[in-house]
C-alpha cells in the first residue's frame, strides 16, 4: 500500500517528469533513441500509410489526458465564442492595411471572397465536429481520414497558425491602446536597432496574453459568460461604426474602386481571410458540448453567417468615410472618426477594438489550448501537455505552451511579418480539411475497392493540380485568360468524376456539407486561388517553418507516434484519475 501510495503521489497533476514528456520507449535511453533512428525508414511508412478512426479518437486517445473536459457549453455559448473569437481581429486589424496597400474601396469584395471561402470551410468544419467530437478539431479529423503524417503537417501548422494569430492580435491591441491614449500607434513599444519588422519591442502585448490565458484556464463555462458580457458590448460599437460611419459617407471616397485592379482586390483577400479564422475554435470545443450535433451547427453556422454581413457592413463604412490612402494602417477606424471631426469617437473605436481583441485572445487561447492538447495526446509534442486538470477541466499545460511562445514572439514581430505568415499557414489547413471530408464520403476501408481507391486519388489530384494551377497562373499573368480555359474545365472534370464514377461510401448520420463533392471542391480551389494570391515572402517563410517541422517530425514526432500506435510508451495515471475510476466501479457494484 505504501508503495502505491508513494506512486499515486508522483502522478498527481502538477508534476514534471521526464516520463511525463517521454513516455516511449524510443526515448528510454540514448541507446534506444538510436535505434529508433535506424528504423525512422520503416516508421515513417507506417505513419505515412496509418490511419486513426472515429472510436479510437472518442476513446483511446482521449484517454490521454486522464481527465475529461467539463461538458457545460449550449449552441448560445458557442455562437457568442463565434463572435469573440471573430470579431475584433480581422475587422479592426487588417482592414485598414489591406484597404491603403492593396485592395482601396474594393475592401468590401476582399471580404466578401475570403467570406465564401471560410463558410465553405466552415461546412466542412461542422460535419466532421459533429461525427467527431472531441478538442483536437482539423487534427484530429486530418488523422482519422488522411493519416498520420498529413495530421502531423496540419498540426505544426495549427500550432503555428495559434501562435502568430495570437501574438498579431497581441500586437495590434498595444496599438489601439496607444490610440485611445491620444498617442501615435507604436508610441508603447520600445524603439531598438534590430532588422526591420522586429525592431519595436511590445511588452505591454506579453502582459495581455498572460493576462487572457490566465482567465481561459480558471474555467470554460466563466469565461463563456465573461465573453457573453463583452461581445454584448461589442455588438453595441459594432453597430455605433456602422451607422456613424454611414452618416459621413461620402461616395466620392469611392472613386477609384479598383485601384490596384483585381488581383489587389485577392491579395488583400488572402491576407483578411485571418479575420474568419477564428471559428475553427469553435470546432475545438465539441469535447465540451452539450449536445454536439444540435450546437455545433447553430453555433458555427449561425454566427459565421451573421459576421460576414457585419464585416462587409464595416468594411464600406471605412471607405466610404475615408479615401483609401489616408487610411491610418495601423488603427483605421479611430483615425477615420477622428478625421471627419468626430474626435470623441476614436475612444469609443478604440475602445471596443481592444474589447473585440480582447475576447479574440481570450476564446482563441481556449480554442489553441484544445488543439494542443489533443495534438500532445497523439504524442506528436509531449503527452505532458495533453493533461486535464481535474478541477478546473481546463489543459492548463497547454494552454501555458501557447502562451509562452506566443508572447516571445509578439514580443519582437510586427503585425505585417505576422499576418502573412497566418494567411498561409490557415489557407493550408482549410484545404486539407476539404480534401479530407472528399476522402471520408468516398471512401472507407474494408468497403471500398482498390479501384474506387485509385478512382478517388487520380480525380483529387486532378482538382488540386488544376487548382494550383489556376493560382499559378492568376500570379503570373493576372491579366489573361488563355490559361483559365485549361485549368478550370480540368477542375470542373475532376468534380464531375467523383461525382459520377465515385460512389459515396458515407452518409453523415445528422447533419452534412450539402453539394458534395461541389462545395469542397470549390472550397479547395479557392483557398489554393487565396494562397497563390500571398507575396513570395510569405511562402518563404512558410517553406522555412514546414522545413523546420519536418526535421522535428524525423528526429522526434515519428518515433513518438509510432510508439503511441503501437502502445510502446508508459501509461501513467494520476492521483485524481485513479479516484476517478475506482469511484466509477464502486458504482457499477460488483
Amino acid at each position: 500500500m505504501g508503495e502505491a501510495a508513494d506512486e499515486f503521489q508522483t502522478r498527481s497533476y502538477w508534476r514534471c517528469s521526464k516520463k511525463d514528456f517521454f513516455p516511449e520507449k524510443s526515448f528510454e535511453s540514448w541507446a534506444a533513441y538510436k535505434a529508433a533512428l535506424g528504423q525512422t525508414h520503416h516508421r515513417f511508412k507506417d505513419r505515412l500509410l496509418g490511419r486513426s478512426s472515429d472510436a479510437t479518437e472518442l476513446g483511446e486517445v482521449r484517454k490521454q489526458s486522464e481527465n475529461d473536459m467539463k461538458r457545460c457549453l449550449s449552441w448560445w455559448d458557442l455562437t457568442w465564442f463565434g463572435f469573440g473569437s471573430v470579431i475584433g481581429a480581422g475587422i479592426f486589424v487588417l482592414t485598414g492595411r489591406e484597404a491603403h496597400d492593396h485592395a482601396g474601396p474594393a475592401i468590401i469584395l476582399s471580404y466578401v471572397a475570403s467570406g465564401i471561402s471560410a463558410m465553405l470551410s466552415v461546412f466542412c468544419y461542422t460535419e466532421f465536429s459533429v461525427e467527431i467530437p472531441v478538442a483536437g478539431g482539423s487534427f484530429a479529423y486530418l488523422r482519422v481520414e488522411l493519416g498520420d503524417f498529413a495530421a502531423f503537417i496540419a498540426a505544426a501548422n495549427l500550432i503555428l497558425e495559434s501562435v502568430v494569430g495570437s501574438a498579431a492580435v497581441a500586437r495590434a491591441w498595444t496599438s489601439y491602446l496607444a490610440t485611445l491614449l491620444n498617442r501615435p500607434s507604436n508610441s508603447l513599444t520600445i524603439h531598438t536597432h534590430l532588422a526591420k519588422g522586429f525592431n519595436l519591442l511590445d511588452p505591454i502585448a506579453v502582459i495581455v496574453l498572460a493576462v487572457t490565458a490566465t482567465i481561459a484556464m480558471i474555467s470554460t463555462k466563466r469565461t463563456s459568460q465573461f465573453n457573453w458580457i463583452a461581445s454584448a458590448v461589442h455588438v453595441v460599437v459594432i453597430v455605433f461604426v456602422i451607422i456613424g460611419g454611414f452618416a459621413h459617407a461620402n461616395t466620392t471616397n469611392l472613386k477609384p474602386f479598383l485601384p490596384h485592379g483585381v488581383q489587389g482586390v485577392f491579395q488583400a483577400a488572402a491576407i483578411v481571410y485571418f479575420a474568419y479564422g477564428g471559428f475553427d475554435n469553435i470546432a475545438t470545443m465539441a469535447e465540451e458540448t452539450r449536445n454536439p450535433s444540435r450546437d455545433i451547427p447553430l453555433g458555427l453556422l449561425g454566427s459565421m453567417s451573421i459576421i460576414t454581413v457585419i464585416y462587409c457592413l464595416m468594411a464600406l463604412s471605412l471607405s466610404m468615410m475615408q479615401k483609401y490612402t489616408d487610411i491610418e494602417p495601423n488603427a483605421a477606424y479611430s483615425v477615420a472618426f477622428k478625421s471627419v471631426g468626430w474626435t470623441w469617437a476614436q475612444y469609443i473605436v478604440s475602445l471596443g477594438a481592444l474589447k473585440g481583441m480582447t475576447t479574440v485572445l481570450l476564446v482563441g487561447a481556449l480554442g489553441q489550448a484544445r488543439y494542443t492538447t489533443h495534438i500532445a495526446r497523439s504524442h506528436i509534442i509531449p503527452p505532458f501537455f495533453a493533461l486535464v486538470h481535474p478541477k478546473t477541466g481546463t489543459p492548463i499545460y497547454a494552454t501555458i505552451l501557447i502562451t509562452f511562445c506566443a508572447a516571445c514572439i509578439s514580443f519582437f514581430s510586427s503585425l505585417e511579418i505576422l499576418a502573412s505568415l497566418l494567411s498561409v499557414s490557415t489557407l493550408f489547413i482549410f484545404m486539407m480539411m476539404a480534401t479530407a471530408l472528399l476522402v471520408r464520403r468516398y471512401y472507407m476501408r474494408g468497403v471500398s475497392s482498390r479501384s474506387h481507391l485509385l478512382k478517388l486519388s487520380s480525380f483529387l489530384l486532378l482538382i488540386i493540380a488544376s487548382s494550383m494551377g489556376t493560382a499559378a497562373f492568376w500570379g503570373l499573368r493576372p491579366h489573361g485568360w488563355i490559361g483559365y480555359l485549361i485549368t478550370i474545365p480540368l477542375w470542373m472534370v475532376g468534380t464531375l468524376g467523383i461525382q459520377l464514377f465515385v460512389p459515396q461510401c458515407r452518409t453523415p448520420e445528422v447533419w452534412g456539407v450539402p453539394l458534395v463533392p461541389w462545395l469542397p471542391s470549390l472550397s479547395i480551389a479557392i483557398n489554393l486561388f487565396l494562397m497563390g494570391s500571398l507575396g513570395a515572402e510569405a511562402f518563404i517563410r512558410f517553406g522555412i517553418c514546414t522545413l523546420i517541422m519536418l526535421l522535428y517530425y524525423l528526429f522526434f514526432g515519428v518515433h513518438a507516434t509510432y510508439d503511441m500506435a503501437h502502445g510502446q510508451y508508459g501509461k501513467a495515471t494520476s492521483v485524481e484519475a485513479v479516484k476517478n475510476e475506482d469511484v466509477k466501479k464502486a458504482a457499477e457494484g460488483p
